[in-house]
């Protein structure tokens, strides 16, 4: 006979709602960017294939982000991964010698506010 060794955590899957206006505001930083990237996907997708797959994926990413945040899942150290993301994109639209349009200040500008909020609650979690 063989034990059963799985435990089941008792935590709902969705742990509610933040408490505090940062966790908001990197929130709404990251859908700034989710909406830029996701936005701009389609018209990409006449042009270059692979940019505007790299546009679904950090779209998709911040919102996945957002889901683990939100749920049982988050771990503190995932704040540093966050920072690391949000800032590669502002470093490759940078190195890509990305075009200034209100869309790239959106999303870039999402992405910088994210970055310091998520610092800051990595900082004071």
């Amino acid at each position: 006979m063989s034990a059963d060794t799985t435990t089941t955590d008792p935590r709902p899957l969705f742990t509610g709602l933040p408490s505090g206006i940062v966790p908001y505001v990197a929130i709404l930083g990251a859908l700034a960017s989710v909406y830029a990237h996701l936005s701009l996907a389609p018209v990409l997708m006449q042009f270059n294939q692979t940019q505007a797959i790299l546009f679904v994926l950090a779209g998709v990413g911040f919102l996945a982000g957002i889901a683990v945040y939100l749920s049982k899942f988050w771990r503190r150290e995932f704040y540093l991964v966050a920072i690391a993301f949000a800032l590669a994109q502002i470093a490759a639209w940078v190195v890509m010698s990305g075009r200034v349009s209100e869309m790239a200040i959106l999303s870039k500008s999402g992405e910088a506010v994210f970055s310091v909020a998520a610092a800051y609650l990595y900082l004071n979690e």
